[in-house]
């Protein structure tokens, strides 16, 4: 199980990484709605790499890190990017469910309570990418309609995760 959640430890960082990627495009293209977006995103994927790296802790393991993959840097566009987001979560879902699948086969019952909130979040993720790419879908090039997506993803804010370490921001670990 610890070597299982070392590995998702490093997915969720690239995960971060790669939000970092999309931020920086949509940035310098002055889409800030979408670039905030992304930060929200990125800071949230970070946060989860905190959560696995703590449980590991609690539980006398040891957290060993990888290199990061570099993401990649060039989206056509808002909807391609978004397109992107989706797949990638559902992706990432499927990392979860793995962890899971160790969990219940090795009756690791600490485990399984522990990957419940990820279960929970990821249905959140999906939907939330589902949502996105189908309103950036019906605005296709209209230039109005981007303006007004971009800024209602400006309106994101970041909300620290539950338990998290209070040097993140959150109560105590």
């Amino acid at each position: 199980m610890v070597a299982a959640i070392n590995e998702q430890i490093n997915a969720e960082l690239y995960s971060a990484y790669l939000y970092m990627s999309m931020m920086a495009q949509f940035e310098a293209q002055g889409l800030k709605g979408i670039a905030n977006w992304m930060r929200v995103q990125a800071l949230e994927e970070t946060t989860h790499a905190y959560k696995f790296y703590d449980y590991v802790i609690e539980r006398g393991g040891e957290v060993k890190l990888k290199a990061i993959e570099g993401p990649p840097t060039e989206w056509a566009n808002a909807l391609a990017a978004f397109e992107h987001v989706a797949q990638h979560e559902a992706h990432v879902t499927s990392l979860i469910n793995n962890l899971m699948d160790i969990a219940i086969e090795t009756k690791d019952h600490a485990s399984t309570s522990f990957l419940q909130w990820f279960i929970d979040e990821q249905v959140e993720e999906e939907a939330a990418a589902a949502d996105i790419v189908g309103k950036l879908r019906l605005i296709g090039d209209n230039p109005q309609g981007l303006f007004m997506m971009d800024k209602e993803l400006g309106a994101r804010v970041f909300t620290l995760a539950a338990g998290m370490p209070a040097a993140l921001g959150g109560g105590a670990a």
